[in-house]
């Protein structure tokens, strides 16, 4: 083993150490953000290890180092420039569309060996063999991964709404096709994967089409998790392809840790992966009985009083929503605890496993507004304490706190895993209207005797309830 070699298995190690440290940390909230920065790092020197590698190849001439630089700027400048001006409303499409990036990435190395093969392989031989089922895998994963990636972010920007026909069994009849194209495709490939090669990519990409676009808005961080996944599945694809054990390794732990992160939100939801994937829109599913029920036993209240309740309370609970994310209000909120905490009031933040729109969405937010993670709990943690809790404040859930869950066999919400905030003894509930969930039904705690609604944005209605608080002497201990 020569220099660059050795140096390059080095660093690959480093890389690889590094990648699972960040993926290990970033299962807690504490350790999230140094997580994220070490995995980054491994990234970078995964990077670097190739272009170490390729340091003497003939292969590699200065034209090709020119686009290798060009690339790393423009991709490395859209990187910088995402991540400071993309607001935290739309980082579940931003990771949608990046997981795309990954799936392309992945598909364009399958291609570029396709047509320009890194060494000549005998044919029929046992490496011909595994080189051709890693392209067509890279391709076949790495295209739905783009396509359903593009979709999903489109659906979650509003760009694009669940078609009619998709929630009928005529979609069921045209993803078969493309898959049986997809098969019969990728067989033939084995006797010459040139000629067949643009079938398997347009049907791979449309059936990623087909699959993602009937499914609905609620099951948005299920096929955002699983998106990811296939990301990962690509990549380890592709690092057969191209022959990088780097590549191999860090696409199978993103792989499984999308995999286990899929199955932890499908239990979160009481949806088991097949009925996410072909069960249609959760709301399609929803029957007359807890769809079209009005609301007849609202009680509304102003901010003044919600905030005189608060002052008597000796323990609040805070329950984010997406609605929290839309207005912007996270620092707002901050504001309105840090209040309440300096009055000697406990102060916890109740986290559902799918609020939001996509895996962590909250945890995320509510970093970003310097909340303390010892106040972040998980459902599990604060159910049980629901009962000895004076006030809950619901900010723009809806789904993830409904009692129908647990209460009504005939919803379709019947067994997810909710937030028992009905059992605090008293609720207030921050929307802007009385419209449904990504469900489509109507929700019970709105018209329980302990709960009071408070309409408006929730910005807007925090900064109210943080002068009335003020005005109260709130805080100033």
């Amino acid at each position: 083993m020569n220099t660059p070699e050795l140096l390059k298995f080095a660093i690959d190690l480093i890389a690889v150490l590094l990648l699972a440290l960040g993926i290990k940390g970033l299962s807690k909230v504490r350790s999230a953000r140094a997580a994220n920065r070490i995995a980054a790092l491994a990234m970078a020197l995964a990077a670097i290890g190739v272009l170490i590698n390729s340091v003497g190849n003939t292969g590699i001439t200065i034209n090709s180092w020119s686009w290798i630089i060009i690339g790393s700027l423009i991709g490395g400048v859209l990187g910088v420039l995402t991540a400071q001006r993309v607001p935290m409303t739309a980082m579940p499409e931003t990771v949608a569309l990046f997981n795309g990036c990954g799936g392309m990435s992945s598909l364009l190395v399958a291609l570029g060996v396709a047509f320009y093969p890194l060494e000549t392989i005998p044919n029929n031989s046992v490496d011909n063999l595994i080189e051709t089922l890693s392209i067509i895998i890279s391709i076949f994963v790495g295209a739905i991964t783009f396509s359903g990636s593009i979709i999903a972010m489109a659906k979650l920007q509003g760009w694009l709404s669940t078609p009619n026909w998709t929630q009928s069994k005529v979609r069921h009849a045209v993803n078969i096709t493309f898959a049986i194209i997809c098969l019969i495709a990728s067989i033939q490939s084995f006797q010459g994967i040139n000629n067949v090669i643009f079938l398997l990519l347009i049907a791979s990409l449309l059936l990623g089409i087909g699959v993602t676009l009937s499914i609905g808005g609620a099951d948005m961080p299920v096929v955002i998790s699983l998106l990811n996944s296939y990301s990962g599945i690509a990549a380890a694809s592709a690092g057969f392809v191209v022959g990088s054990q780097l590549l191999i390794v860090a696409g199978a732990m993103v792989g499984a840790a999308g995999l286990i992160l899929t199955q932890v939100m499908c239990k979160g939801m009481n949806r088991s992966l097949l009925s996410v994937l072909f069960g249609g829109s959760l709301s399609k599913n929803s029957n007359n009985k807890s769809k079209d029920g009005e609301y007849k036993n609202i009680t509304s209240c102003s901010s003044e009083e919600c905030a005189l309740t608060l002052e008597a309370a000796e323990r609040v609970v805070i329950v984010p929503g997406y609605g929290l994310a839309v207005a912007q209000a996270q620092h707002t909120l901050r504001e309105v605890t840090r209040l309440l905490e300096a009055e000697g009031i406990e102060v916890s933040y109740a986290i559902h496993p799918v609020a939001g729109r996509m895996p962590g969405h909250m945890n995320v937010l509510l970093a970003e507004a310097d909340v303390p993670y010892e106040q972040l709990k998980e459902m599990d943690v604060i159910n049980p304490e629901f009962p000895a809790t004076d006030v809950v404040l619901v900010l723009g859930a809806n789904d993830v706190v409904n009692p129908q869950a647990k209460n009504d066999p005939d919803s379709p919400l019947y067994g997810m895993p909710v937030l028992d905030v009905n059992e605090a003894k008293t609720i207030f509930v921050v929307k802007r209207g009385m419209s449904a969930g990504y469900s489509g039904i109507k929700n019970d705690l709105f018209e329980m005797q302990n709960t009071s609604m408070l309409f408006g944005d929730a910005k807007k209605v925090l900064a109210d309830l943080m002068v009335e608080l003020k005005e109260l002497g709130i805080g100033k201990k």
